[in-house]
């Protein structure tokens, strides 16, 4: 019997107007399918609440915000349908994120690799602590940010997100993320990341629904198409997922971790 911890964990409260999802998975914060899952519902059900007029996306800490991918299922895929399938987890995620009608902070304060910078990427307000430094690993294990990429493209600009997903080794450091337009904010210690996004989620909380509703899909005009693009994107990864050159990094990849 797999326990709660191993396999992921999301917990919601909503207090003062404000619902802070929280995730959490032993291995470095990592993203399985059922946990997609779950984060998924969770945001939808955040923006049906009527309680909740801002929403905080974090994840357990300390340790990395998101390690992305669960690379244990990555070496499990064993077809098409099934890689497309877990890589459409990431994509119906970002989708409901877009989707969801309230302003959606990111707590970020730790590192982000691959699909946690996606999910940082599709919150409408990120603030991070100086330990999150930012990696677009997909390439080096045979695939690409194909699911991630318009997102992330979307808040840093196309030639920073060139330089992430071609340069899948390096570490980019939180002030860089900063000066790019992932992060908002960037301060000092975590009391002080505590401080920051609870007070900005209660001014949000304080401020008029209808007016963020509003301001919100105004920040997101142009991205009607994307229920079609990420889907294409995740049949794209699905299939990359599982060729020989992959198969080999990812299991390489998984061996070090």
């Amino acid at each position: 019997m797999i326990s709660a911890t191993e396999a992921g964990e999301v917990r919601v409260h909503t207090t003062r107007g404000i619902a802070t999802i929280q995730f959490g998975h032993p291995k470095g914060n990592s993203l399985p399918g059922a946990l997609l899952q779950r984060i998924t519902a969770a945001v939808d059900d955040a923006g049906r609440d009527a309680a909740a007029r801002v929403v905080i996306l974090r994840s357990q800490d300390p340790g990395p915000f998101c390690a992305g991918a669960s690379f244990d299922e990555l070496r499990g895929i064993s077809d098409v349908a099934a890689g497309t399938e877990f890589f459409m987890g990431f994509a119906r995620l970002i989708l409901a994120m877009r989707r969801c009608p309230k302003f959606i902070i990111a707590r970020v304060h730790g590192k982000a690799v691959g699909g946690g910078i996606g999910i940082t990427a599709a919150a409408d307000y990120a603030i991070a602590g100086p330990a999150a430094a930012i990696r677009l690993s997909e390439l080096a294990v045979g695939i690409g940010p194909f699911v991630v990429g318009p997102a992330i493209e979307r808040k840093i600009g196309h030639g920073a997100f060139q330089a992430l997903a071609i340069d899948a080794a390096s570490w980019r450091d939180a002030a860089w993320a900063e000066r790019h337009g992932l992060f908002a904010q960037v301060v000092v210690d975590t009391a002080t990341l505590d401080g920051a996004v609870n007070a900005l989620a209660q001014r949000l909380a304080d401020s008029s629904p209808e007016a963020m509703a509003r301001l919100k899909a105004a920040f997101w005009e142009g991205t009607d198409h994307w229920d079609a693009l990420l889907r294409e994107r995740a049949i794209m990864s699905g299939t990359l997922v599982l060729s020989h050159a992959s198969r080999q990094a990812i299991a390489a990849f998984a061996d070090r971790r």
